[in-house]
């Protein structure tokens, strides 16, 4: 069912035949198993789809489900080093006055922006003294207009009920439009591409940051793209890079900077595909509207997403997955399905995944378009529409969780990723005849000039 609605969002007909095996469930209410193994499916699907366009042979696709599960959670083992911890140790659920909030403070300027709202310092207990003294809506309208992340958890009723959450499910899980476009067009920068390596050639221009946007262009990268991701200065998040710079080259670029925009603008005419995840209008409002993207590079497949969704009056918000769990009802139905005390979040960060492989899937049916029509096209979704997809869900069947990953679910070979050798799982996704594999290691943000 999660299969058939994302490919039929993705401008699909039938779903193609698609083998699925592995056994295991993460456990949840929701079945986010079923979620990881038809994102990734559809990903498939869309690359076998541009194949056969290209080569005239559409591969067989298969799904190891217990192994997208993990790619889901993480997909990387170090050998003889640590990853940095994933969140800020002030980042996290909180008992406020009347519910419970979380507060997302791995970003130091939305750390900044709660401790100051809260005259707390950055001190989890302190943190937490001064939350209970505050409603927890109240809290994060607070949070939210001096620039931070936070969120209320709310039932799925109070979601539906809420403007927002009214404004989300009218969105489609997918929105798709032509843009605009000068007679004439690019290269399809599929030239070099091969049967064996389908993407060889393609240049992605990534401005995206954790988490969702990421998985898509590594994703990418699997099959051969050259992916550039530009980040601006200062900006880190230690513990996902090793993560998700797999198979891309890392560049920053100040784009609210006349010298820094005249180098994006050069970089996207050569690109074949944008993948950002800006919230609405922030593009536009650097000169950088659709039309203009469109100009810059007629024949662009432009893909987009935002946390909260495209309309409503949180259309401009700040949010991550953690938090759009605990907007949309998620953490709250774990939490009374679990008879927990404190919000029970789904045991991956799902949306982001999900949407990832949901964007890359976007990107490759917009390629196969454009080998047919010569045109680009522009896809944006939303962390909150799958959260939508996933709570429309039918629940799974009860399983036990699946089995923890040993040697032989790793490559035979350590990655020589920039802080030490380190195992990676092997790919959920295969291919007949088309396999995934990367050309550079992880590496740190920044480590190369912004060019192709």
């Amino acid at each position: 069912m999660i299969l058939d609605t994302i490919w039929r969002a993705l401008g699909g007909a039938a779903v193609p035949p698609v083998a699925v095996t592995g056994s295991g469930a993460l456990p949840s209410c929701y079945p986010v198993s079923d979620l990881a193994a038809a994102s990734v499916a559809a990903a498939g699907l869309a690359l076998a789809e541009l194949v056969e366009a290209r080569f005239g042979r559409r591969p067989a696709v298969r799904v190891d489900r217990r192994l997208a599960a993990h790619w889901f959670a993480r997909s990387l083992d170090p050998q003889g080093w640590t990853l940095p911890p994933p969140w800020d140790p002030v980042a996290g659920d909180y008992p406020a006055a009347d519910g419970w909030i979380r507060l997302h403070t791995n970003v130091p300027h939305h750390r900044a922006a709660a401790l100051r709202v809260l005259g707390a310092p950055p001190e989890r207990e302190a943190v937490a003294a001064a939350v209970a003294r505050w409603r927890a809506d109240d809290l994060e309208s607070a949070v939210v207009r001096a620039g931070g992340c936070a969120a209320a958890m709310r039932s799925a009723a109070a979601w539906a009920a809420h403007p927002q959450g009214a404004a989300v499910a009218r969105e489609p899980l997918v929105s798709w439009e032509e843009p605009c476009e000068p007679d004439g067009t690019g290269p399809d920068g599929l030239a070099a591409a091969r049967p064996e390596r389908p993407l060889a050639g393609l240049r992605v221009l990534d401005l995206t940051r954790v988490l969702a946007g990421p998985v898509a262009t590594r994703f990418l990268a699997g099959f051969g793209a050259s992916v550039l991701r530009l980040d601006p200065p200062g900006w880190d998040e230690p513990g996902m890079v090793p993560e998700m710079t797999l198979g891309k080259a890392c560049a920053r670029l100040d784009l609210r900077e006349a010298a820094g925009r005249a180098r994006f603008e050069d970089l996207l005419a050569g690109a074949d595909v944008l993948v950002h995840g800006y919230r609405p209008d922030a593009l536009a409002r650097l000169g950088l509207d659709a039309a203009a993207r469109a100009r810059l590079r007629p024949g662009l497949v432009d893909v987009s997403l935002d946390a909260y969704g495209w309309t409503g009056p949180w259309r401009e918000r700040r949010g991550f997955d953690s938090l759009v769990q605990m907007s949309a009802g998620l953490a709250e139905a774990g939490m009374r399905h679990a008879g927990a005390d404190r919000p029970v979040p789904l045991p991956v960060q799902a949306l982001d995944h999900a949407t990832g492989y949901v964007m890359a899937a976007a990107v490759l049916r917009g390629l196969t378009g454009r080998l047919a029509t010569g045109r680009g096209t522009a896809a944006r979704t939303a962390l909150a529409r799958i959260a939508a997809l996933l709570a429309g869900a039918p629940p799974a069947a009860p399983e036990d969780g699946p089995a923890a990953p040993t040697r032989a679910d790793f490559a035979d070979a350590p990655e020589p990723a920039a802080w030490g050798p380190a195992l990676r799982l092997r790919p959920a996704l295969a291919l007949d005849g088309v396999p995934m594999g990367w050309d550079r290691p992880a590496g740190p943000l920044g480590a190369v000039a912004p060019a192709w």
